[in-house]
């Protein structure tokens, strides 16, 4: 996917800042997809610092759309999907303070999906400003991590790829291990 945003940037590089801003707007409505591609295309199209602000803006206003969105769409019907989880349903019913810490931390953590956040924050009774504030300045370590891992990985040779590819495959196959022997447990 990076290769080819950075394709449709090089075809258009005059509206490149406005196609990057568009897809993280978009990967952030959509909720499911990692915006780590993006990151990507900007940072090896723009360069670290300005690729990684450019991703910055871009998971903000994205995660400010799909927020706005999944209030309009989803509160009033999914406040009954959240009961069977615990942390999501904090979320959901944190106002002020409590929300802004939590929707901070949880953006922190980078194996929380931002979607979900995203989600639980909107049919919550957070307000928008909070949420944007609170979202936007979580967002700021993890996606300067998330910039630098992916600027490191993209100067290894193909070497260091196969390594990181092999170690990651690893990680997965031992964590679908650990949830296939618990969910036999139950």
């Amino acid at each position: 996917m990076e290769k080819a945003l950075i394709d449709l940037f090089n075809q258009h590089p005059q509206l490149a800042i406005f196609i990057s801003l568009f897809c993280s707007v978009i990967v952030a409505v959509l909720g499911l997809l990692p915006s780590v591609f993006i990151t990507a295309a900007n940072i090896l199209f723009f360069g670290f610092w300005p690729g990684t602000l450019l991703s910055f803006l871009g998971e903000a206003i994205g995660a400010a759309v799909a927020f706005i969105l999944y209030r309009k769409g989803f509160k009033k019907q999914s406040q009954k999907a959240v009961e069977h989880y615990p942390k999501v349903k904090a979320l959901v019913q944190a106002e002020k303070g409590q929300a802004f810490y939590l929707i901070f931390s949880l953006r922190l953590l980078p194996f929380v999906p931002s979607g979900l956040v995203t989600f639980a924050g909107a049919i919550g009774k957070v307000s928008t400003l909070l949420f944007i504030v609170a979202s936007s300045l979580g967002k700021i370590p993890a996606l300067l991590i998330e910039a630098y891992s992916v600027y490191q990985v993209g100067r290894f040779g193909v070497q260091g790829k196969i390594i990181l590819t092999l170690a990651g495959c690893g990680i997965l196959y031992f964590l679908i291990r650990y949830i296939i022997k618990k969910a036999k447990g139950k």
